[in-house]
């Protein structure tokens, strides 16, 4: 596992990421990653030598229900790559980096849709499904 620091790493980072975050296009996930980065945002690969494979990224943060945490915002094998291992391979590597940071806790959030994944993480990794995640969009207030 390697971090992706410089702009050039960042950018060959994208063809991996966008298959996971289809609705951003180069530009905003370049604008996006700048303040996430500035925000404590940190993106994590594994890299075969002919090209990047999987990706994580992650940040890390401390509340009372987790104390000091490991969140993983993105998790992409690429298609051509995934149910060989890379993607396990990396959870394992960032939960190793997780305890080198002091954190008690590794945890992340998938969506509903995502039954593949759910499976992946319970059954191949020993993730437990602790809770629902909620949003709600924010548009312009009505009330004035």
């Amino acid at each position: 596992m390697i971090e992706l620091t410089s702009d050039t790493d960042l950018r060959r980072a994208w063809p991996v990421l966008a298959e996971l975050r289809s609705h951003l296009d180069k530009h905003a996930y370049m604008q996006l990653l700048g303040t996430m980065r500035s925000e404590g945002y940190r993106l994590f690969a594994l890299d075969d030598g002919a090209g990047i494979t999987a990706l994580a990224g992650v940040g890390i943060g401390t509340n009372f229900y987790y104390g000091k945490y490991l969140w993983v915002y993105d998790l992409v094998t690429t298609e051509a790559e995934r149910s060989s291992g890379r993607g396990a391979s990396l959870m394992r590597d960032l939960e190793n980096f997780a305890r080198t940071e002091g954190c008690d806790t590794i945890a992340l959030a998938s969506g509903l849709h995502r039954k593949d994944a759910h499976r992946f993480y319970e059954d191949r990794l020993g993730y437990e499904r602790a809770s629902y995640t909620f949003r709600k969009t924010l548009g312009e207030s009505s009330e004035g």
